[in-house]
Formats: structure tokens, sequence, C-alpha cells
């Protein structure tokens, strides 16, 4: 008796099933569980809708090969008739377009870094240079007015005025 009710339990189950998966709900859950287990297609990205048993896919994917893949799916899906193909492939996505204005603001963040860090550079040389000359400008300078000081300071008489007599 009790391998007779796990006989009609595992029966029920299976002619459940089968009858989810003939209705347009459980096509539509059964290619979209199958799409998201697939590592080409994204999920998330296609619409699966189902009327009649005539599947329509429709939203935006990445590649050519990633379409292909999602109407395999839908066509291989049992129950269904027809599949009606709307997808498009490669054309802007919000998200993508976000991502590529994203890329391209750190791009020229990273340029304007390299470009501000050659300015730095430039100026901290110009600086450098400059107080090199500056520094050689005032010991040449402190040369000179030490020699005219010293020239100065000895007269004659070498009285503590200076004034020579």
């Amino acid at each position: 008796m009790r391998r007779l009710t796990s006989l009609l339990a595992v029966a029920a189950f299976a002619v459940a099933t089968a009858a989810c998966s003939q209705t347009d709900a459980g096509i539509t859950t059964k290619i979209k569980a199958e799409m998201a287990q697939n590592d080409v297609v994204e999920a998330n990205d296609i619409n699966v809708t189902t009327r009649d048993h005539v599947v329509t896919l429709s939203g935006t994917v990445e590649t050519a090969a990633a379409k292909e893949e999602a109407l395999r799916i839908a066509r291989s899906a049992e129950g269904v008739t027809d599949v009606v193909d709307e997808l498009r492939v490669g054309e802007a996505r919000a998200t993508s377009g976000a991502r590529e204005a994203a890329d391209e603001l750190g791009d020229d963040i990273e340029r304007g870094a390299e470009k501000t860090g050659n300015v730095f550079e430039k100026a901290a040389d110009a600086t450098v240079d400059g107080a090199k000359k500056i520094g050689n400008a005032t010991v040449d300078g402190a040369k000179k007015v030490g020699s005219t000081v010293k020239d100065a300071v000895t007269d004659d008489d070498q009285d503590s005025d200076n004034d020579g007599k």
C-alpha cells in the first residue's frame, strides 16, 4: 500500500509538472529559468511573454551569440508552437551608456591628473632652478658686497670712525 501511494505521488507530480509547462505562464517560467542558468544569455535583459503557446522575446542583448542562444532556448521549450523575435543586439542601454560615460570620465580624469602632475613637476623644476639662480646671485652678490665693504672699512689711519683721518 505504501509503495502504491509513493508511485501515485510521483505520477501526480509528473502530470502536474507537464501540465504547468504547457500553460503560457508555465512556458514563460521554464524559458526564464533556463535563460537564468545560461552563461551566454543575460536573462534580466530579455522580456519573455507567452500567449497561446507563442513566445515573444524582446529587449536588448549584448551580442549576436546571446540573441541566438535565447532564441534556441525559447524554441526548444516544451509546448512552444512559435517564437517571435523582437530582440535587439548591441543597442545602447541606459546602464551600458552610463558605464561608457563613466569610463570616458575616468579616462579624462586620469589624463587631467597626468597633465596636472606634469604642470606641478614643471613648476617644481622651475622653482628649484629659480632657487638655484637666486642662491647663486645671492652668493655672488654677497661676495661682491663683502669685498666692497671690506675695501671701504680699511683706511690708512685705521681709525674707528672710518673717516680716513
